[in-house]
């Protein structure tokens, strides 16, 4: 297993180590002390997964301090463009985002800590995406990002006519607008 650095404090890509043969392979996802032998001590307490299929961009979601939550992101099948947006006050990196095509080939996690902005858009005909969550979901502490936010500069790898987009992220503030509380530290 090893850490693969984004140029964003913080933000990194785990690529484990993966076994195969001809019955197939395997791979630890989350293994505690292997983690924290990576300095990676984020204790997680909720596992969440979803299925999206071609088009669809989910994002850019967060939860305010005191609920804010730190995800291990990965998927089980299919590919998905996973973004995070730095929005820690503060940060030399502040509005500034990472992006990195995870897939059920290359096997590739984000760990996106609080303070970030998290969202992806499905490559594939379907995705299954998996996340581990610091903190449990907390709707009245929820906020967004709008995904088309020119300033951010995102290319979601998907062309607009056929982005699949609900409607609350349709409606979501631009970063400038936005309501957060994290501080770079």
């Amino acid at each position: 297993m090893r850490l693969i650095e984004t140029g964003i404090r913080d933000l990194v890509v785990i690529e484990p180590d993966v076994f195969g043969d001809a019955r197939g392979y395997f791979t630890e996802t989350w293994n505690k002390a292997k983690f924290s032998d990576l300095g990676i001590d984020t204790p997680f307490v909720q596992d969440n997964e979803s299925m999206s299929c071609y088009g669809v961009i989910r994002g850019l979601h967060y939860q305010l301090d005191p609920y804010a939550q730190a995800k291990l992101v990965r998927v089980i099948s299919g590919a998905v463009y996973d973004v995070a947006v730095d929005i820690r006050r503060g940060s030399p990196t502040f509005g500034k985002h990472f992006g990195i095509e995870l897939n059920s080939d290359n096997k590739l996690q984000m760990l996106i800590p609080a303070g970030f902005a998290h969202g992806f858009s499905v490559l594939s005909e379907c995705a299954v995406f998996s996340y581990k969550c610091s903190t449990p979901y907390r709707k009245e502490w929820e906020r967004g990002i709008f995904i088309f936010d020119a300033g951010l500069g995102i290319d979601w790898k998907i062309p607009r006519d056929k982005a699949v987009i609900s409607d609350k992220d349709q409606h979501q503030p631009l970063l400038e607008n936005a309501d957060f509380n994290f501080t770079y530290r």
